[in-house]
């Protein structure tokens, strides 16, 4: 196998981080909604925790496109 070819096919295997970040964020957004509906009262308390689980989430996701990155440029 040609190395560049090795090269394009592990970068495009790294990028499969988001779609898990991508399907972990609208997990999160989906269960916020859902309790915020049911208790309105508990949302505010629950804002932080949907803030950091997002975030968590989203580096993931920037993780895996940076190794993607890494691969094909450095």
């Amino acid at each position: 196998m040609d190395p560049q070819a090795a090269k394009f096919i592990g970068a495009g295997l790294a990028c499969f981080a988001l779609i898990g970040a991508g399907i972990g964020i609208g997990n999160i957004f989906a269960n916020y909604l859902s309790g915020a509906l049911r208790n309105p009262s508990a949302a505010p308390g629950q804002f932080t925790n949907l803030l950091i689980g997002f975030a968590l989430c989203e580096a993931t996701g920037l993780f895996g496109l940076l190794i993607a990155l890494m691969i094909l440029f450095a």
